[in-house]
């Protein structure tokens, strides 16, 4: 079993060429990539015959599909009403995710807002249970829920606290944004002994078997000493900001994690997620 890459959505390039998402598929496949995250970040739109059709242009192509919930999902609100309205987000995002194929929707937690940390977390626990509760009583119990580590500093979601959220229930799997854990900490991955700490607190939290399939996003991040996050950028043009991508793919191989990696370049993400597998299989072979 080994680790499978591919871009959030399409690219700049993908775009320029290509018509229709239907078309998604097959070009993930030529690339040499393994799978697409599809992206439902501003509301779920996907018709039943878009997700027939786009799920069959996946298994023709034998690539594999996870899906982006909507953004302004707020798992810790103070509003009742907003936590409500996330849980109906995530299970429109679980509902589409069954019918593309997918297994796994990817699900932002929310802002620490006039709460401390600690109460906004409360919240969020009770909202991603609530909502793991009611999708498996509508049948959605195979879909599986990854909240994912955030960028800025003032919203819910470093390290700790996605694995807390995970540990709530053995189906869910965190997604690790590397680059937004190196943003949230102005920097802080440097090299193998950070990204080591990241995987061994994931093991640790959670256990072997979901550490060797967690899911990931990975790009590199201009931040500011600030708030975090500010952008994303591209290995090509990325100013000077990180994380590194090679440490990374040199200790998911060594370790034979099998990861599902998804690149969130600024619209390179086919292109660098290409790089990251090459290299990614070349250390597999040291």
């Amino acid at each position: 079993m080994q680790a499978k890459f591919g871009p959030a959505g399409g690219s700049d390039r993908f775009s320029a060429e290509c018509k229709s998402s239907l078309q998604l598929p097959g070009w993930v496949s030529r690339m040499g990539l393994d799978h697409f995250e599809y992206q439902c970040g501003r509301g779920v739109r996907v018709s039943d015959k878009l997700a027939a059709s786009l799920r069959a242009k996946a298994e023709e192509h034998g690539v594999t599909v996870s899906l982006h919930a909507p953004y302004f999902i707020s798992l810790s609100s103070t509003e009742s009403q907003k936590r409500d309205k996330s849980i109906d987000y995530i299970l429109q995002s679980a509902d589409a995710a069954k019918r593309l194929g997918a297994e796994r929707i990817v699900i932002h937690s929310g802002s620490c807002a006039k709460m401390t940390r600690a109460q906004a977390l409360e919240l969020a626990k009770d909202t991603l249970i609530r909502a793991r509760k009611t999708a498996v009583e509508q049948g959605l119990g195979g879909i599986i829920f990854c909240p994912e580590t955030m960028g800025k500093v003032n919203q819910l979601g470093d390290l700790d606290e996605v694995l807390e959220l995970c540990a709530l229930d053995d189906s869910f799997l965190p997604c690790i944004d590397f680059g937004h854990l190196n943003a949230r900490g102005f920097g802080w991955i440097k090299g193998k002994e950070e990204y080591a700490q990241i995987l061994d607190a994931i093991g640790n939290k959670l256990g072997e078997d979901r550490l060797k399939v967690f899911h990931a996003h990975f790009s590199k991040i201009e931040f500011t000493v600030s708030g975090g996050e500010k952008r994303h950028l591209t290995f090509a043009e990325n100013n000077g900001f990180g994380p590194d991508y090679e440490p990374l793919m040199e200790l998911v191989a060594k370790r034979g994690l099998a990861p599902t990696f998804i690149c969130e370049s600024a619209g390179t993400q086919d292109i660098d997620a290409l790089t990251m597998k090459q290299y990614y299989l070349k250390a597999l072979e040291k």
